[in-house]
């Protein structure tokens, strides 16, 4: 079988047009296969020049094979499922700045490059001191990126029409604000080494370059490691650097403050490529679609599923009992409480639903059972209020929901003799072992919802949210008495 290089394989050449900090599975997966489709379907013209952002990491794998590689897509889409495998030719060169930090600072000279692309995990974006000016290179990525921007002003003498576009993708709220809160602090750290320039590059940076605050959104399980010798066999190459992904795809970006949407659109044409890429002013509500309609259902689902006997995400969301529940949970009691239009959100979870039922991933609802307690506060606790303030009464699902978060972490076995092993904050875990211990479920239901320090934090203590102390009490039993599927049958 031959190797995957420009030799073995076609490789359209285009104008470096990005630059990307990062070279893993999910940028490789997401961002540059939306170049891709944007260089073949709208006429984009654009290539991609990655940075490992550390030390330790990928380039020189990608450089020998040309950074050429394949994306397979799995999952449905419409009902219909996809397994696709498509070579992805868009980035044109990996470099190493830790072992060749001139050809980084290079990159700011290069009057084509526009938009600059970033996923440096959620600990990436973050302010560190110790960085300098003289760094090759810094250690964070803000401080890279900070000192890649001042060479590009210097280069163009402080062109306006030479800043950049920067879509950081890191997983966190509003990453674009964190991240020009970061280049301000470096701007001012570097205020000496900057001397006469200081002032002018500062307002360079805050007029002519626009920072997006974005969500990405796509599972990417990445190396195919089980099917990658029929992978190999199918397209013909030996590729060692094949990323496997979900079919599905979502990228919000929210425009800078000085930068307008038509610009935006125009610079870069994800809609005319047929892309689930949203431009919005505001990236907020999709922030809060995603937590309330993906992650809360998956939240809730885990630990009734499990306690019913389930074991797989997928067969949890197509079984004749849990299924409903899931498709209550999400569509009569946590959609209700976000404010996008209805059919938008009504999509959005019918999205969510060909995920959650993805017939090449087996995930497991153990994987998901880590740290449950915070991730309902975050998850599921917000939209259990504005419920409880819409409707006047509680939204039973989520409330059973939180229920078998208590009887889960309760320990022990299934009735099938399958383990039940919580895992979470051992401060957490101590305060339902000692609740339990005290045999009554009532002062587990009120312990649980007391513990606003250790899980509730702004929210309070929420035995005084009315109703919710004696309904949390009555599932507890009901599980307890009746078993999780005969509870959610009741339900």
């Amino acid at each position: 079988m031959q190797p995957l290089n420009s030799t073995t394989a076609p490789k359209t050449l285009r104008p470096e047009r990005i630059i990307q900090f990062g070279e893993g599975n999910f940028l490789r997966a997401f961002i540059d296969w939306i170049v891709w489709q944007m260089d073949n379907r709208a006429g984009f013209d654009a290539s991609v020049v990655i940075v490992q952002p550390i030390a330790q990491g990928m380039a020189a794998r990608l450089q020998e094979q040309d950074c050429l590689y394949h994306v397979n897509l799995q999952g449905l889409i419409d009902g219909q499922p996809v397994n696709s495998l498509e070579m992805i030719d868009s980035v044109s060169r990996a470099l190493n700045p830790y072992e060749d930090h001139a050809a980084f600072l290079a990159l700011a000279a290069q009057p084509e490059i526009r938009f600059v692309i970033s996923n440096t995990t959620e600990a990436g974006i973050a302010y560190d001191p110790a960085c300098r000016l003289a760094d090759t290179p810094p250690a964070s990525y803000p401080a890279k990126l900070t000192q890649l921007l001042y060479h590009r002003f210097r280069a163009f003498n402080g062109d306006p029409a030479k800043g950049l576009i920067i879509f950081p993708c890191e997983l966190i709220f509003q990453n674009g604000h964190h991240l020009v809160d970061c280049i301000r602090k470096y701007i001012e750290l570097w205020r000496e080494d900057l001397g006469a320039d200081f002032e002018a590059f500062r307002a360079w940076f805050e007029q002519s370059c626009y920072v997006c605050t974005t969500l990405v959104d796509r599972i990417v399980p990445g190396f195919p490691r089980k099917d990658i010798d029929a992978i190999q066999q199918k397209v013909g190459y030996a590729d060692q650097m094949v990323v496997q992904a979900e079919a599905f795809h979502l990228w919000v970006i929210e425009t800078a403050p000085n930068l307008s949407l038509e610009q935006l659109a125009r610079e870069f044409p994800a809609d005319k490529a047929g892309l689930h890429v949203v431009l919005t002013h505001d990236e907020s509500p999709y922030h809060e679609r995603k937590v309330t309609l993906l992650n809360g259902p998956h939240t809730v689902l885990s630990p009734v599923a499990y306690l019913a006997g389930l074991n797989i995400v997928r067969d949890a969301c197509q079984h004749e009992v849990i299924g409903p529940f899931v498709r209550r949970v999400m569509f009569d009691e946590l959609l209700p409480t976000l404010n996008l239009p209805e059919e938008e959100l009504r999509q959005f979870g019918s999205d969510v639903m060909e995920r959650f039922c993805n017939p090449f991933v087996d995930h497991q609802l153990t994987s998901i059972m880590l740290n449950s307690f915070p991730k309902f506060q975050t998850r599921d606790l917000p939209g259990l209020k504005t419920y409880l303030q819409r409707k006047g009464t509680l939204p039973k699902g989520i409330v059973l929901g939180l229920a078998a978060i208590c009887v889960y972490y309760r320990g022990g076995q299934r009735p099938d003799g399958a383990p039940i092993q919580p895992n979470d904050d051992p401060r957490i875990m101590q305060l339902l072992t000692d609740l339990w211990a005290t045999g009554d479920t009532r002062k587990v239901a009120e312990g649980v919802l007391a513990a606003k320090d250790l899980i509730w934090q702004e929210h309070g203590d929420l035995n005084a949210i009315p109703g919710l102390t004696d309904l949390l009490t009555v599932s507890i039993n009901s599980i307890l008495e009746h078993g999780m599927m005969e509870t959610v049958k009741q339900l």
